[in-house]
């Protein structure tokens, strides 16, 4: 039988995966209290607390680590200091300590997609390089569970590495054509479902009556909709507000067409879209586009837009925008399911669900043709995390951390890709 640890256990999805392999965890860790005791009331493990204050010999001899170590420093929704994060940048350095010092035969670790890409790909790099320098062949591979039957979009990054290399490891197929679709893991009108608030109701009604008002031989737009750049004509192409002087500024108008005439260069900022805010000399190309595409949008519809606009402008920003993952699908923004982000509302159709999130209960999925948010259990489900008795005592806490946790599915699958002819354990 194969020993292995759960390092930033959470809610403990490799526990759940390696223990579906016959694997018996000898060690866990867990920062949070609360998830300490319902780790311990679930697996019968008390996983110690902060890592850092636990000395590596201390840990017990193991053949598999995992490890879904914090991923705020490199998440795109986060600030992505990475490993100058003062909170959790450097909790990649215990695992190498332990790594280096225990030298167990596998790993298998799961952060954010963006951690490839986190500072010019240099951080994954220096990663990588540090985990080859202790003994190991890596491998690692972008994995969402919609790829393997699990109705939920959930692109992360996992790697994996063999003292013995890799010759043996293939990546799960993740091409499955099971069928399955959000609704297989929702339940009919469930009594602890939360509704959604009037105010939510009331945007979604706003933006239903621009779906009907938009015009019917033309396809809705598959960029972002950024109601702020209807009326706008700050400077995007080939220079930025930010690198822009006072009296430029002052000549053009703001979000939803906003004048800027007289206005100080504090007051310009704060009437300007969030996206047009940051202190860059030039934007991105895919930010220029989407400004374009959005002005382009409303020259061709001013007419019916003016009229539109100013019941979307009595909403916060984040209501503002809207993503229409619908493309050619029947336009009534209640038959799908329905996610408010920073980035804006978003509609996906009811096959699979978006992200689940570690942010707010704000973020929840909505299942629109029930006017309700997703339940805490329907949310494990899309974890796999179905067999856990024992969850989080707020709704706060319980999205926190089942956004935080790694897919047990998935998990288990890498898992067994990577341990299935261990010589020195059963075969998997």
């Amino acid at each position: 039988m194969l020993r292995f640890l759960d390092l930033f256990a959470g809610l403990g999805g490799f526990h759940l995966a390696l223990k579906s392999l016959g694997c018996d965890c000898v060690f866990a860790s867990e920062i949070d209290e609360e998830l300490r005791q319902l780790y311990r009331q679930n697996f019968g493990i008390l996983p110690e607390g902060d890592i850092r204050s636990v000395p590596v010999e201390a840990i017990p001899e193991h053949d598999i680590l995992c490890a879904g170590f914090p991923c705020q420093p490199f998440s795109k929704a986060g600030d992505q200091k990475g490993f100058e994060c003062p909170q959790w940048g450097n909790l990649f350095d215990n695992v190498i300590d332990i790594l280096w010092h225990h030298s167990p035969r596998y790993f298998m670790l799961e952060n954010v997609a963006n951690l490839q890409k986190h500072n010019n790909e240099k951080t994954w790099r220096d990663m990588k390089r540090r985990l080859e320098g202790v003994g190991y062949q890596v491998r690692e591979r972008k994995l969402s569970p919609h790829r393997f039957g699990v109705p939920q979009i959930r692109e992360r990054m996992f790697i994996v590495g063999s003292r013995t290399g890799l010759d043996h490891f293939t990546w799960p197929d993740g091409n499955s054509n099971s069928g399955v679709t959000i609704r297989d893991i929702l339940d009919k009108h469930p009594r602890q479902a939360r509704p959604i608030s009037d105010q939510v109701h009331k945007i979604l009604e706003v933006w239903q009556e621009f779906l009907e008002l938009y015009p019917t031989d033309e396809q809705l737009p598959s960029f972002p909709i950024w109601t702020m750049e209807f009326g706008a004509t700050y400077p995007y192409e080939n220079t930025t507000p930010y690198a822009s002087s006072l009296n430029e500024l002052q000549s053009y108008s703001g979000s939803h067409g906003i004048g800027l005439q007289g206005l100080s260069t504090i007051e310009i900022m704060s009437y300007l879209p969030s996206h047009a805010r940051r202190k860059q000399e030039k934007f991105p190309a895919w930010k220029v586009n989407y400004i374009r595409q959005n002005r382009e949008l409303y020259a061709r519809n001013k007419s019916w837009l003016d009229r539109w606009l100013p019941k979307i402008k009595q909403f916060p920003p984040s209501f503002q925008k809207l993503e229409w993952n619908c493309k050619g699908e029947q336009r009534h923004i209640w038959d799908y399911i329905i996610q408010i982000r920073a980035s804006g509302v978003r509609v996906k159709r009811p096959v699979t669900s978006p992200s689940l999130v570690s942010m707010t209960t704000t973020q929840i999925p909505i299942v629109g043709w029930e006017r309700r948010y997703m339940t805490m259990r329907e949310s494990l489900r899309l974890q796999s995390m179905d067999e856990l008795t024992h969850v989080p005592s707020t709704l706060g806490r319980q999205i926190k951390a089942i956004g935080n946790a790694v897919n047990v599915d998935v998990a288990q699958k890498v898992a067994h890709a990577l341990i299935k002819n261990d010589e020195n354990g059963r075969q998997t």
